[in-house]
């Protein structure tokens, strides 16, 4: 099934389904999967918790829930069902059978408001690509329209060629095509990269997790006016800024994509060119919303994925922002060596921030005499 399009759909009526198995998943979840769809465009008619011990492996969910939700169907008059979480293509096909409902499961979801955000060249190949991966699993046998015989040549397949091998020759040729275009631009950002890395640039990238307030820093410390909102997965494409701070240190930062609770791992390896900003950073600022109550949760799943990308390595400094939510101060934190290692700030105010700065000085010039060591014991031959 053709994962759904929702840059065409207009707010439509949804119920929400949070999964739940009564230990590990938390009221967060509904909340964020509540934003997920309300990002994509939804309306939400209803939300009801669903607790899945063992799922069931025709539905997912238990037949008793299927009816409630054809009851809230005939009072709500929703036509989409979003689950949070997961589900196989053939309990997809299930679903929508049973319930004549637009299913869409939590990858779907975040692949297609990836979709919607995506504005570059390279982000809009990287979605595709994503979405295409999602697609190949959703081919499965079962769909009357991928039953029926096709003959005839070129694309059109072979004599007795059924659908849904076609189907899946012209994707895989797709796919080889999008990888390919990936490879190129992959190619021109690793010589973008290394000549920064020539050129002796200290490079920082803010990372965290999505709705943290990543880009409203960015644009505080860079005097940007890059897209920043409270929603999830406001901006997708890395930006990259030269920052000069008083009296004469110059970095380049880059605001990069947010993270999220199980992100599809389709998605990670589609944009892995541009994570790869943070694996080649010489610094991270780790951005928390302080003010989130799962705030530990989401710092455990940032670094899940930066040790996925092999960014678990690079130097970080924590960031609790949003602390005018909390009517907090601001302050700063220093580790073991004296390096400030976690800032409280403010990012929409700018309280805090000349902390922030204090912190990237320190850095800057730690990096710039480690540089001038590296340059002179290696005099003879020149970086």
């Amino acid at each position: 099934m053709k994962p759904v399009n929702l840059k065409k759909l207009n707010p439509d009526k949804c119920l929400v389904i949070n999964i739940h198995d009564g230990y590990g998943h938390t009221q967060y979840d509904q909340y964020e999967i509540n934003e997920l769809a309300k990002t994509a465009g939804f309306q939400i008619e209803e939300t009801i918790d669903v607790k899945v011990i063992s799922p069931n492996p025709s539905f997912y969910i238990g037949k008793g829930k299927i009816e409630e939700i054809k009851q809230l169907k005939n009072l709500f008059d929703f036509e989409f069902l979003i689950i949070n979480e997961d589900i196989s293509p053939a309990q997809e096909k299930k679903l929508t059978d049973a319930l004549n409902l637009t299913v869409i499961d939590r990858t779907n979801l975040i692949l297609n408001i990836f979709s919607m955000r995506a504005k570059s060249y390279e982000g809009r190949l990287q979605v595709e690509l994503a979405q295409l991966e999602y697609l190949s699993t959703r081919l499965v046998r079962g769909w009357t329209h991928l039953e029926r015989q096709k003959g005839g040549i070129g694309v059109r397949g072979g004599p007795g060629e059924k659908q849904i091998e076609l189907d899946r020759r012209m994707l895989r040729g797709r796919v080889k095509q999008l990888k390919e275009r990936l490879k190129k631009l992959t190619k021109q950002r690793d010589m973008q990269r290394q000549r920064r890395r020539k050129s002796g640039v200290f490079n920082v990238a803010i990372v965290g997790y999505t709705n943290a307030g990543k880009s409203t820093l960015f644009n505080e410390l860079t005097n940007q006016k890059i897209y920043a909102a409270d929603q999830l997965f406001a901006t997708l494409d890395t930006t990259s800024r030269k920052l000069f701070i008083p009296p004469n240190f110059s970095l380049v930062i880059s605001d990069t994509v947010g993270f999220i609770k199980n992100l599809p791992t389709n998605l990670i390896e589609s944009f892995k060119s541009t994570l790869e900003e943070s694996t080649n950073a010489d610094l991270l600022l780790h951005v928390v919303d302080s003010s989130n109550e799962e705030k530990k949760e989401h710092i455990l799943q940032v670094n899940r994925i930066l040790k996925e990308i092999n960014a678990d390595q690079v130097d970080q400094i924590l960031i609790l922002n949003q602390i005018d939510k909390n009517k907090t101060k601001p302050q700063k934190d220093r580790d073991e060596y004296g390096r400030i290692n976690r800032v409280e700030l403010s990012a929409k105010t700018g309280q805090g921030i000349e902390f922030l700065k204090e912190a990237l000085v320190e850095r800057t010039a730690n990096f710039i005499n480690q540089e001038k060591i590296y340059y002179d014991e290696n005099a003879q031959q020149p970086i």
